[in-house]
């Protein structure tokens, strides 16, 4: 696994479940060698159904199928499903079983969502498999093909290897025409590079973020469900709205899984509007969706942006650099700003004062948390 930019990559945007499940289900099906499947909340029903059938047929035609789960966010996948996998012959392993007396350690979790196809194809975002989330959330996933895919099953790998030791993953990349990708010769192939986290001992996704806010010429659009920002995120984005730079934050609306979270964020809002950073809050359903664009670069994985996904969690997003993604990326903020709400600074200022009074607690009990950790 390594940090590097790779040519010759494809990428494609899937917009909400209705795309991307179907996308996911096809690949799967298609799958020759192997199927490397990482995900952090997976609960029994209809959507999980879908996957787990479409997963032991791949196993019973002789497919490598993994399953990395997350133990907390497995807790809802029943015993009887897990059954139906390993007895076509997938492996599932559980990462980082909760243990008591242990808190800190069990606060670490694998927030990553990840599938791999035959070393060929990857798809990511923050989809979770779940009814709730499928029927009634929105997201976004890409869909990833090119060498930059290598980089998603060694990532997979190595998170593999540290829950389960005993086992090695078997998996190679299936050499078709289809991932030879002749585009790079003739340039239509975009630039790319996975980004990851492992908690606060490895944090290019924060550090690649700042420091693209910190050169940004044109624009810094940032969608996030769970708007806890770090402080110096919070500069970097105040800092480049007083150039002139374009910042518009897209978050999360009334429609939220976690209202406080919700209401803590707001905590920030008047001391980024002033700074000339636009916000808008998304109103048809709760959005789950976390992407980002500055410039022609692009990022989308299961990255929230705040501190609690940096101080503990594995994440993992695709980076992109493309003027034609990119062009891709601003249309769907678009169609994300177009059915949002822009918040009003005057308005804002003379919202009923009792909400005022629950955004500063709320945000002052947040920076508190933050430092005690």
């Amino acid at each position: 696994m390594h940090d590097e930019w790779t040519q010759g990559n494809q990428f494609e945007l899937l917009p909400a479940a209705k795309r991307y499940v179907p996308a996911m289900l096809d690949a799967i099906e298609g799958a020759r060698h192997s199927v490397l499947f990482e995900q952090y909340l997976m609960e029994s029903g209809h959507h999980a159904d879908l996957f787990i059938d479409a997963l032991a047929r791949a196993s019973r035609r002789g497919v490598h199928v993994y399953l990395l789960l997350d133990t907390y966010g497995a807790k809802g996948f029943k015993q009887r499903d897990r059954d139906r996998l390993t007895e076509a012959g997938a492996t599932i392993c559980l990462f980082n079983p909760i243990t008591p007396g242990r808190l800190s350690r069990s606060l670490t979790r694998d927030h990553r969502k990840m599938l791999v196809i035959d070393h060929c194809m990857a798809f990511t975002g923050g989809y979770c498999i779940t009814d709730e989330f499928l029927f009634n959330w929105y997201d976004v996933v890409t869909k990833i093909e090119g060498p930059v895919v290598e980089d998603w099953a060694a990532l997979f790998s190595q998170a593999w290897s540290s829950a389960n030791q005993r086992q090695r993953v078997r998996s190679s990349p299936v050499r078709t025409q289809s991932n030879v990708h002749d585009q790079e010769a003739s340039g239509a192939g975009m630039i790319g590079r996975v980004a990851h986290g492992r908690g606060r001992r490895y944090q290019e996704i924060r550090f690649s973020l700042q420091r693209r806010i910190a050169t940004a010429r044109e624009c810094v659009w940032i969608c996030t469900p769970y708007f806890l920002p770090t402080l110096s995120l919070r500069r970097r984005m105040m800092a480049a709205a007083r150039r002139g730079i374009d910042v518009r934050l897209l978050v999360a609306g009334p429609r939220h899984d976690h209202p406080s979270v919700r209401y803590t964020g707001q905590h920030y809002y008047r001391r980024l509007m002033r700074a000339g950073v636009r916000i808008y809050e998304y109103q048809p359903t709760f959005t789950h969706a976390k992407f980002c664009l500055v410039d022609d670069w692009s990022t989308i994985g299961s990255c929230n942006f705040d501190h609690w996904s940096l101080r503990w969690n594995l994440e993992a997003n695709q980076e992109v650099i493309s003027s034609r993604f990119a062009h891709d990326m601003r249309r769907l903020f678009e169609d994300n700003l177009a059915q949002s709400q822009e918040i009003d600074p005057q308005a804002w200022a003379q919202r009923p004062r009792w909400k005022a009074c629950r955004e500063h607690l709320l945000g002052t009990a947040n920076a508190w948390m933050t430092l005690l950790r």
